[in-house]
C-alpha cells in the first residue's frame, strides 16, 4: 500500500465510524426490544457495500482503499457483533444469541453476494 491508499483508507475510516457511532445510537436498544439494530444495520449495509466494492474493476486503486478497506472496514463491527451476543448469552437469552449470530451471518454472506452480483453487471 502506497503513501496515497494509506490517506484514502484513512479518509474512508473517517467517515464510516460516525455514522456506525450514530447507527448505534439512533438504534439503541432498551429492555424492551434487546435486538441491536444498530449493528445488524451497519453490518449488513458494510456486506452489500464491501460485495459491491470489491467488483468495481476500476484503475483507480485508491478507490478500493477508502471503500473497501476503509469505509466498509470501519462501519462494519464483528466485535461488537460479538460483545452483544455474549450479552445476550450471559443474560440467558441464548435464542435470542442463536438467532442474532445465524442472522448476521447468513445475512451478511447474502448481502455481500447480492452486492457481488450488482457490481458485476455494472463493472463487469
Amino acid at each position: 500500500m502506497t503513501g496515497p491508499d494509506w490517506g484514502w483508507l484513512a479518509l474512508g475510516a473517517a467517515v464510516a465510524s460516525p455514522v456506525r457511532y450514530w447507527a448505534g445510537v439512533l438504534a439503541k436498544s432498551s429492555g424492551a426490544r434487546p435486538f441491536p439494530a444498530g449493528t445488524f444495520a451497519v453490518n449488513m449495509a458494510a456486506s452489500l457495500l464491501l460485495g459491491i466494492a470489491l467488483e468495481m474493476r476500476l484503475p483507480q486503486a485508491w478507490i478500493q482503499s477508502l471503500l473497501a478497506t476503509g469505509f466498509c472496514g470501519a462501519l462494519s463491527t464483528w466485535s461488537t457483533l460479538a460483545w452483544e451476543t455474549t450479552g445476550f448469552v450471559r443474560a440467558r437469552m441464548t435464542l435470542l444469541a442463536a438467532a442474532y449470530l445465524a442472522a448476521s451471518v447468513a445475512a451478511g454472506v447474502l448481502l455481500a453476494w447480492a452486492g457481488t452480483a450488482v457490481g458485476r453487471q455494472v463493472w463487469g
